[in-house]
């Protein structure tokens, strides 16, 4: 499986994406990453991520945002299943064993998890998405996200799916809660299995996404177009079913 990471490797982020490394390595099942510099200085990143042979680096010459970068990174993904991670997040350490075995076992296109909040202290808290544990059917995660300005139906980055799968669903065009868009696409696109329990760690600070100039003053644009992409991607994958086209 690759993990796909997109990073402008700013200076307070540097020690949390070397975390995220860390969590790499304790995973017990193999893993590659492919890391997209989003115009970044490719001499900044992180040592144990530049000695990692398990580590691809792709440079990008300028700037191109997170949905982007992610896409490019995608290019380079050469396994079977990819799971994509913020650059200042980090894994539990049973993730990968635990979806890469129900994905093999059960066929089915995707596999996530819930996740914990992880506050400066260490602490953590536990989320638990709106879908509820176990199989889903293609669509059927996007009906537990009754309105755009609702919680989420399910946390993107916890979600380890087929390769084809998440090319099929990219990234939207979106500055933010492009991630949304890949969610809702690829649980739109496949059955899949919810684990009840935590996979994925996002981490709380103030330099996150969330705490970002104009954030909220963007984000209902970004989920009501994420919201309509679902319903409907959702209302032609069903029309097609039922007509067989």
């Amino acid at each position: 499986m690759t993990v796909v990471i997109a990073t402008r490797l700013r200076d307070d982020r540097l020690d949390y994406l070397t975390s995220l490394h860390t969590s790499l390595t304790r995973q017990s099942v193999p893993w590659q990453a492919v890391i997209t510099l989003d115009g970044a200085d490719p001499a900044r990143l992180p040592a144990p991520l530049a000695a990692d042979p398990r580590v691809r680096v792709l440079p990008l010459p300028r700037p191109v945002g997170a949905a982007c970068a992610r896409n490019f990174a995608l290019n380079q993904v050469r396994t079977p299943y990819v799971n994509w991670a913020d650059d200042d997040d980090e894994f539990t350490d049973d993730a990968m064993a635990a979806r890469l075995s129900v994905l093999e076992s059960t066929g089915v296109g995707w596999c996530a998890g819930w996740s914990q909040d992880l506050h400066p202290d260490g602490s953590t808290r536990l989320w638990r998405c709106p879908t509820p544990p176990g199989r889903h059917e293609a669509g059927d995660v996007w009906t537990y996200w009754k309105r755009p300005e609702d919680t989420i139906p399910i946390g993107p980055t916890t979600i380890l799916a087929r390769t084809d799968l998440v090319r099929a669903a990219p990234m939207g065009g979106l500055v933010q809660g492009e991630d949304f868009m890949a969610a809702i696409g690829i649980t739109s696109l496949a059955p899949g299995i919810l684990l009840p329990r935590p996979v994925y760690r996002y981490r709380k600070h103030p330099g996150q996404m969330t705490a970002q100039h104009g954030f909220d003053r963007l984000e209902p644009a970004a989920r009501e177009h994420a919201w309509r992409y679902g319903r409907s991607l959702r209302a032609v994958v069903r029309r097609d079913v039922v007509t067989g086209g």
